[in-house]
């Protein structure tokens, strides 16, 4: 089981259930917080979830989080966090989620601000409006869009990235990693 609290309310969770939909034997878990999107508010979540439920040792707990406006000691709390235990992690995308997305079908250089993102994005999904159409993403597509991510994060040496990058390939690996048919 993956337990993912997400900063957004809609595209994260519609993403990450293809890997729901299309396997059996994992399950992912969504704590939704609505508009309660600060990265303390994520971590909140996420914290008091495990509270309720002790998570074994096969199970990951994971924030997926948006740079955003967020300075780095806010950001900073989460990549802390994930830390404390070998089964937490930190999965940041910058400027935003839809970053990842787009990797999916382009190498995302060149983009200069959250809105030149969307609108490149728009050139291969042209009806984007934060809902994904999960049958137009195939194995393939996010294969490559965890090699272009992987490639962006070759020289990474931070908890995030700090320009266009994303770190959603490691949850994504160890998703694929335990079975994705």
């Amino acid at each position: 089981m993956f337990v993912l609290a997400t900063e957004g309310s809609k595209t994260e969770s519609q993403y990450f259930s293809i890997f729901n939909d299309r396997n059996r034997t994992v399950h992912i878990k969504f704590l939704r917080g609505g508009d309660r999107s600060a990265p303390r508010q994520v971590l909140k979540r996420m914290r008091d979830y495990l509270k309720e439920v002790n998570l074994r040792e096969s199970d990951e707990a994971w924030l997926v989080v948006d740079k955003d406006q967020w300075t780095d000691e806010q950001l900073l709390e989460l990549s802390e966090w994930s830390g404390e235990a070998q089964n937490y992690g930190f999965a940041l995308s910058n400027p935003k989620f839809e970053f990842w997305l787009l990797l999916h079908f382009e190498d995302g250089k060149g983009i200069s601000s959250s809105q030149v993102c969307s609108q490149r994005l728009r050139r291969h999904m042209p009806n984007y409006a934060k809902d994904i159409n999960k049958r137009n993403i195939s194995r393939a597509m996010i294969e490559k869009a965890v090699q272009r991510a992987r490639e962006l994060d070759a020289s990474a040496c931070s908890q995030w990235p700090h320009s266009n990058g994303t770190t959603v390939y490691k949850l994504v690996e160890n998703i694929i990693g335990i079975n994705f048919v």
